[in-house]
């Protein structure tokens, strides 16, 4: 059907119809014929659609009819339009002159480059003998780590590939807490060789689903390779030895036996082994600046970064009845907005004699239930604080309230709103209550011991600054998820590549057994597999491809899928020998995250975005 313009419609650079300005040079008119007559009911059942292409660059106009589509390239103008019964154009796509477009292949292509970017920036940080990166923040806070979570968080990303690889880790860290930098590199690999396969005019769509087939075989693969091993509370060594595993690679590596006994000892405090479950709000991880990393240690209750309200106040309460209260201990303030004229003194010492007498039956209140202790969440003045120390009750202000839960959950006790509500069978109790001092500068914290409920925990972080401190918390916050993944499935592969490179031979294996061309995705996840021991290999200063050929032979040979890379120069490279242990559910997540992200970036065909200017 031909289609044409009514001889008034007119488009210029300085018109604006509904909305659509155009970027020609000059004055463009296009008188045509009238339009043909049309019932409303043939309109609305096939609607006559005309396109409209106009480029700024040559200043040339094309008249497309039907389909009502739009084919929008770079640095092109374009919209569609429709009529109605009476031969009236109206637009159904506006002009999209501030987009730019990628499509096909350039898309593609673009995206794995953005992939393979993040990639390459966490490859060096995997394995024992991965490399720290040094991150600074705009307001000029440091932070040293070799966490890939941690690393991609504190990055500044504008691509949005690279914001999914930033989301793969976090993925990865949420649900297994350790191998955040694994399954980065592990899907740079992939996106790399999804560009080889792409190059040869492989669909993208098989690739997705080669890798899809060859994930489900290395899955099953690790399950047949795993091993299980009993524990208890008894017999901590299988946990230890997983635990000391994950921190080998962190800058605490030299006191990781230690450190993974207090991790494993602090999640069996909390767990519910007849569950086989977890809960990691009750352990608390603490640091202080000063001493050494040595002097950590677990502490069976509750630590708090303050100090009793007035210096003169007991440094130690034992068997100590505490209150918990989330009220200000001051005199209610009316939510009123009348005011009170004070103008003689009979009048003030009045208003000051009702405040003292608020604050007398305050606590006498906590004293009436029997508190020996109060830990508030508000502060309160110095006269309070006087009146406090003077009725022997001491006394803390300025608790979080994060803080709070925990004692309320350590003490058995309840957090109390309103002191109307406090009474005897809402206190915390504990065995030992005590303020400890640190270094020259006389810091304070409170340690609440011997709590009536054993189930919360504390881990006191000592070490030389800052950035150590924090290092700390995040490499046992990874040693305390491997505990606890662990209890719940208390499957282990075996560590230093051995596990991607038994995968690798397995799916390579398989190739073979698909007909169609999915067999040439599957050869190259089993190739992309290769990469997580040829970095590890990398990393500890070895041959890449001559380490990764001859660990792969050996396999092969004595049908050992235990051996991996000797990252640590012991002498052999039988992970069983060395104790390299990884958690099962970790490693099958990576695989499993890393693959469907891949799937998600290669069916991308097709990227609009804004433009620069």
């Amino acid at each position: 059907m031909n289609l044409n313009l009514r001889t008034d419609f007119t488009i210029s650079t300085r018109h604006k119809y509904n909305g659509f300005h155009c970027a020609l040079p000059s004055l463009l008119k296009l008188p045509i014929s009238p339009l043909p007559r049309f019932s409303p009911a043939h309109f609305f059942q096939n609607p006559p659609v005309l396109s409209l292409s106009l480029s700024a660059a040559s200043g040339g106009c094309g008249i497309r009819g039907g389909g009502g589509g739009c084919d929008l390239q770079k640095g092109e103008v374009a919209m569609a339009l429709a009529f109605d019964e009476y031969g009236r154009p109206f637009i159904i796509l506006r002009e999209q002159e501030h987009k730019t477009r990628l499509r096909g292949l350039e898309a593609q292509k673009a995206n794995i480059a953005a992939g393979k970017a993040v990639a390459r920036i966490l490859r060096t940080s995997l394995g024992p003998k991965g490399m720290d990166k040094m991150l600074q923040s705009p307001d000029g806070d440091v932070i040293i780590t070799n966490d890939g979570a941690t690393i991609l968080e504190q990055m500044d990303v504008d691509n949005q590939i690279a914001k999914l690889m930033v989301e793969l880790s976090r993925s990865q860290d949420y649900e297994i807490g350790d191998g955040t930098t694994g399954v980065v590199v592990l899907a740079g690999a992939l996106l790399e060789q999804s560009e080889k396969l792409l190059e040869r005019g492989i669909h993208p769509i098989r690739i997705a689903e080669g890798y899809e087939m060859a994930s489900r075989i290395a899955w099953d693969h690790l399950e047949q390779i795993s091993q299980k091993f009993e524990f208890s509370v008894t017999n901590i060594e299988p946990l230890v030895q997983t635990c000391s595993t994950t921190l080998s690679s962190k800058i605490v590596s030299r006191r990781k036996r230690d450190l993974a006994a207090i991790a494993v000892e602090a999640v069996l405090a909390v767990a519910d082994l007849e569950r086989r479950d977890v809960n990691l709000d009750l352990i608390k991880v603490e640091g202080k600046v000063g001493g050494k990393l040595e002097d950590t240690e677990l502490v069976h209750g509750i630590i708090v970064d303050k100090d009793m309200s007035h210096p003169q106040m007991p440094k130690r309460i034992e068997d100590a009845k505490i209150a918990i209260l989330t009220c200000p201990f001051e005199p209610p303030k009316p939510k009123t907005k009348h005011k009170v004229d004070i103008d003689t003194v009979e009048k003030f010492q009045t208003l000051r004699q009702q405040e003292q007498k608020y604050f007398d039956d305050m606590v006498q209140k906590c004293k009436d239930v029997g508190a020996t202790l109060v830990i508030c969440q508000w502060g309160f003045d110095d006269e309070a604080n006087h009146l406090l120390m003077h009725r022997n009750l001491p006394a803390v202000r300025w608790v979080g309230g994060v803080e709070l839960e925990l004692i309320a959950i350590a003490t058995g006790g309840r957090i109390v709103p309103r002191f109307q509500e406090l009474t005897p069978e809402k206190l915390g109790r504990a065995g030992i209550v005590r303020e400890k001092s640190f270094g020259t500068t006389k810091d304070r914290m409170l340690y609440i011991e011997q709590c009536a409920n054993s189930r919360a925990v504390t881990i006191f972080i000592r070490g030389g600054n800052k950035m150590m401190i924090e290092e700390t918390k995040r490499s046992i916050h990874d040693a305390l998820c491997v505990a606890r993944n662990l209890i719940r499935n208390n499957s282990i592969v075996y560590g230093g590549g051995s596990a991607e490179i038994s995968c690798s031979v397995a799916v390579e294996a398989a190739a073979d057994r698909h007909p169609g061309v999915e067999q040439y995705a599957i050869r190259a996840f089993a190739e992309a597999l290769d990469a997580i021991p040829m970095a590890l290999a990398e990393n500890s200063g070895l041959q890449p491809i001559d380490t990764l050929t001859a660990v792969k032979s050996q396999q092969v040979k004595e049908n050992n899928p235990y051996c991996g890379i000797d990252c640590n120069d012991v002498g052999t490279n039988d992970m069983r020998e060395q104790d390299v242990f990884e958690t099962l559910i970790g490693k099958q997540q990576q695989i499993l995250l890393a693959t469907q992200v891949v799937k998600m970036i290669l069916k991308i065909d097709d990227v609009i975005t804004p433009s620069d200017y």
